[in-house]
């Protein structure tokens, strides 16, 4: 499958930690109709059935707005649900297994924190690759920052898209500027937000800019 890089301009990871009283599947519809391109069902603590039944509330609102839409780390529940791919780490399932799970139309994205990594990702069947983190983040402790040099080697080398993710947020997004990614990967920066919808809508308009759009 390959990837319009249009689709990496606001690519969101879910996370409940804020949610309240309101239902994930409730806010991922309001980001959407408010900007995001794709989106990425994080869930680290539940068993594989939980994930499942949440993954099934989720596809039914990307499916409504043709959002693509990918499960983290869980091959399982991203063949189960039939999601349009799922992503993994680099220590997760590598990407030529995941891609016999799940057959040749799906989306496999992997992260990498170096060019070696991002190579060997295009080279072993990814879709897209997320770079980072660029920021210090508190969602992955043990995320090692990578430089915007290295970025810039990065886009430059690999021909499928390429999100930064990690502690990005619209006060240090423009420093992205010029390193050629073709997005954005959030968390915190939408769902730890009063009001996600409208800082969906900031973020779009920011990620536009930074792009070059």
């Amino acid at each position: 499958m390959k990837l319009d890089k249009k689709s990496m301009l606001l690519y969101a990871v879910t996370d409940r930690s804020w949610l309240g009283e309101n239902k994930l599947e409730d806010q991922v519809e309001e980001i959407i109709k408010s900007g995001v391109t794709f989106l990425q069902l994080r869930e680290k603590n539940v068993t594989d059935e939980e994930f499942l039944e949440i993954a099934k509330k989720i596809k039914a609102v990307t499916d409504k707005y043709n959002v693509p839409f990918v499960i983290n780390d869980n091959i399982w529940v991203a063949k189960e649900v039939d999601a349009d791919g799922v992503h993994i780490g680099q220590s997760d399932m590598e990407a030529k297994k995941a891609r016999e799970i799940l057959g040749d139309n799906k989306i496999i994205g992997i992260s990498a924190g170096n060019l070696e990594e991002a190579v060997a990702a295009q080279k072993n069947g990814a879709n897209y690759i997320g770079i980072g983190a660029m920021f210090h983040t508190d969602t992955k402790t043990d995320a090692t920052a990578i430089t915007f040099e290295e970025a810039k080697k990065i886009t430059s080398t690999v021909d499928i898209p390429v999100v930064a993710i990690g502690g990005i947020s619209k006060d240090n997004i423009m420093k992205l500027k010029g390193t050629g990614v073709d997005g954005i990967a959030v968390i915190s920066a939408i769902f730890a937000q009063e009001n996600v919808g409208e800082a969906a809508k900031e973020l779009l308009s920011l990620s536009k800019e930074m792009v070059g759009e």
